[in-house]
């Protein structure tokens, strides 16, 4: 049951959301376009605010799900791993070719049913670091930073060497925009040229 339940938060990781929906909707393989990565940011760069919320919504949920498997069948295994076996999927899907997203949405999913605080904590300083920098990628590194400090300082939390290698992985998913950043060629999130990224859904939905 134990292996059987950790595939399956793999696969649920798995599904790609943003690739589902650039090709259901608008006939592209959002790989292609943009920051050519299948996630949330790059699905409001490209596809606009409906597709990025339908996208962030169920890639939280997938994260969620993987991580409520344990208590749903009760078994005494710390939740975090089966969430954070959905991240790994959703950033190497067997579904979409290992070709993945960046881990923030399914990593917030996994914290809001592993432990709350830490949910709390990560993504207040996600959101603080974009709000400073302009840096979506900042942001989420910020993220794995932010875990492992809280580890390491806070009582009852002994996820210290995780949340150690999960920043080093936010670093490694992130290295085209690090390089990017040195080049001077990194867009801030408020960058007006990026609606020049912008393609029309076939079918005129979802357009926001």
């Amino acid at each position: 049951m134990l292996w059987l339940l950790l595939l399956s938060s793999y696969l649920i990781g798995s599904i790609p959301t943003a690739l589902i929906v650039g090709k259901l909707v608008y006939g592209i393989d959002i790989r292609d376009h943009g920051s050519k990565n299948p996630g949330a940011t790059n699905t409001l760069r490209v596809l606009g605010k409906g597709s990025a919320i339908i996208v962030v919504l169920v890639d939280i949920g997938k994260g969620a799900l993987a991580a409520y498997l344990p208590i749903y069948f009760h078994l005494d295994v710390e939740p975090l791993y089966f969430g954070l076996l959905a991240v790994i999927g959703h950033c190497f899907p067997i579904f979409a070719g290992f070709r993945g997203g960046k881990a923030i949405a399914t990593t917030a999913g996994t914290l809001a049913v592993a432990s709350f605080p830490l949910l709390l904590v990560s993504y207040i300083t996600f959101f603080f670091v974009i709000f400073l920098t302009k840096y979506v990628f900042l942001g989420s590194i910020s993220v794995g930073v932010s875990l492992m400090i809280y580890s390491y300082t806070s009582t009852g939390i002994d996820f210290e060497i995780i949340f150690l290698f999960f920043t080093l992985f936010l670093i490694y998913l992130h290295r085209s925009n690090i390089r990017n950043l040195i080049l001077g060629i990194e867009p801030k999130i408020n960058d007006k040229n990026l609606i020049n990224d912008r393609i029309p859904p076939k079918n005129g939905n979802l357009r926001m």
